[in-house]
């Protein structure tokens, strides 16, 4: 009976903190779901990345029921840095940095009430919640205009190398019968975020050496680089050889999908050749 007492009294303080944490979190949760549902939005995945942090945990839920629980106080001080940083957050009324400080504040939460072992299993599906906090728009705007910039000039420099006499200013291209605006779908940025999210997926459920799951993460962003550089090009020549009438929005946007799903099965090729290159040496 005593037993079940304690079993009630942990499951009742388990879901009083969860819903203190609802409540307060309340306005960044609806903040995040803005940006998340936002025309053009660089975040539409954001709502993925919840459901598989659960998955990876559900998939755990033999060996966590067979793991004992015991308190660790290193756990309360994360959870207070993230209040701390959540206090300051509400001050400045700054979502971003309250939206890392949930992830905190659940790690630290997870932590001291679960223990050592337990976040051992964990934690990477934890800090995994990271990658559905949005950037602030202000560095999105930053980053976008300087990788606009460098696929203007990489898709500048290929199409001279065929023989079409190109120019860039600014994030727009000149040849001799056409013009060509690099917009910021074409930065490689909202492809990054996804093969980002893909790369950790993919090395959180491979049994590859360590290395190799890291250049797996890092291979996203050459990949949305080289292929935005690709669509940058494609368009360009196109506009140059059959007129600026050619490049419709459904072209733009078709050549956005194409490029985007040539770079997936490349992302795909890379997973599978370290994947039995590794096998091979075994």
């Amino acid at each position: 009976m005593n037993f079940k007492l304690n079993t009630l009294n942990f499951k009742l303080k388990y879901f009083i903190v969860i819903g203190l944490l609802a409540y307060i979190y309340y306005p960044t949760f609806v903040w995040m779901i803005d940006r998340w549902t936002v025309r053009d939005s660089y975040y539409a995945h954001g709502f993925l990345i919840p459901l598989i942090t659960l998955y990876w945990i559900f998939q755990k839920r033999r060996s966590l029921a067979t793991s004992q629980i015991q308190s660790d106080s290193f756990g309360f001080i994360i959870l207070i840095a993230g209040a701390l940083l959540q206090l300051g957050s509400a001050i400045l009324r700054i979502y971003f940095l309250s939206a890392l400080s949930f992830v905190i504040v659940l790690f630290g939460y997870l932590w001291f009430l679960m223990g050592r072992k337990i976040m051992k299993e964990i934690w990477y599906p934890v800090l995994f919640l990271a990658l559905m906090v949005p950037l602030p728009l202000l560095t999105i705007s930053q980053v976008t205009l300087k990788m606009k910039f460098f696929v203007a000039q990489i898709a500048t420099y290929c199409l001279n190398y065929i023989g079409i006499p190109a120019t860039r200013e600014g994030s727009y291209i000149y040849t001799k019968n056409a013009m060509l605006l690099v917009g910021d779908p074409c930065s490689g940025l909202r492809s990054f975020l996804a093969f980002l999210c893909l790369g950790l997926v993919f090395a959180y459920g491979s049994r590859m050496a360590f290395w190799k799951r890291l250049l797996l993460v890092a291979a996203g962003l050459p990949l949305a680089v080289l292929s935005n550089v690709l669509r940058v090009f494609s368009l360009s020549f196109l506009s140059e050889v059959y007129g600026m009438g050619v490049v419709t929005k459904q072209v733009h946007d078709a050549s956005g999908f194409i490029v985007f799903i040539l770079a997936f099965v490349c992302f795909i090729i890379l997973r599978k050749y370290l994947e039995e290159s590794g096998a091979a040496h075994e």
